[in-house]
């Protein structure tokens, strides 16, 4: 199933999606996505199946999780080609030739104040940063609570996967050395266009894709990810209760601005467009 947060005539609605018909359906009784997460499994047999749906051009898409309750935990360097261009590319840190690859996951965090839907604009906040970049993630939705979870248990907690773009102003991150500065700037989160539950994919084999202004710049698989998916989940948790409706980043593939030279730095304009095979496709433009 796919579940949309939409604005619909002044009103905001929790919707099962229908892709083929380009339609959503606003589920009642439902408070808000992380609600529908919680209690996904005591009501989804209550979802209408009939009737028709609003035209998702009807509707004005929100991120499917508009204002998270905690922080994004999203992962670095997670795909070996884009740890490489990192490291090559002199906007890393403390970066070491022939160690571009962490024996651990590299896990920080984004603020609710980046999120943005999957249509809107996107700040450059250019009187703090020249160097604005794009990063498509596959993203985790946790659906049942757990700490110190195992990996084999790992997929038991996720609802489902949706879109991030991760955006980043890589001069704050290389100046100050953790990446929260540069990682959190507002509206730096673009997110959805909806939640797709982990039911409908196989999260080890999705096609992740970025192009900027039409240009194609990232295109990997899932598969290609240094750190899998039950590790990032079982990590994160240690100690940690992940909750419903946290969302894990699971990191970018080569391809972002700073891997080509001179770098590609976003400006004034320019639209990034981002799709993960079986979830969809969202396309921001940079103001």
């Amino acid at each position: 199933m796919k579940f949309a947060t939409f604005s619909y005539n002044g009103s905001l609605h929790v919707g099962l999606v229908d892709a083929a018909a380009d339609t959503v359906r606003p589920l009642p009784g439902v408070g808000d996505m992380v609600d529908l997460i919680a209690r996904y499994a005591e009501i989804k047999e209550t979802f209408p199946s009939g009737g028709s749906g609003i035209a998702v051009r009807d509707v004005k898409l929100l991120a499917p999780i508009p204002k998270p309750d905690r922080n994004i935990f999203c992962v670095g360097k997670n795909y070996g080609e884009h740890a490489r261009e990192f490291a090559g590319s002199g906007f890393e840190a403390g970066a070491v030739k022939g160690a571009e690859i962490d024996e651990y996951p590299a896990v920080f965090s984004k603020g609710f104040n980046t999120v943005v839907g999957p249509y809107d604009d996107v700040q450059l906040h250019s009187h703090i940063t020249s160097s604005v970049d794009y990063e498509v993630e596959l993203t985790i939705v946790i659906g049942k609570a757990g700490r110190d979870i195992a990996k084999a248990d790992a997929w038991k907690h996720i609802f489902g996967y949706t879109i991030v773009n991760d955006v980043t102003a890589r001069d704050r991150q290389k100046n100050h050395k953790q990446w929260f500065l540069g990682k959190n700037l507002d509206t730096f989160c673009p997110m959805g266009p909806w939640i797709v539950t982990s039911d409908e994919l196989d999260a080890e084999n999705l096609t992740v894709k970025s192009w900027v202004n039409g240009e194609p710049r990232q295109n990997a698989n899932s598969s290609d990810l240094i750190f899998d998916i039950p590790t990032l989940v079982s990590t994160i948790s240690q100690g940690l209760a992940l909750e419903p409706g946290d969302l894990i980043a699971t990191g970018t593939p080569a391809g972002v601005g700073l891997g080509f030279k001179p770098p590609k730095f976003l400006k004034a304009g320019d639209v990034v467009a981002m799709e993960i095979s079986g979830i969809g496709r969202i396309e921001n433009k940079f103001v």
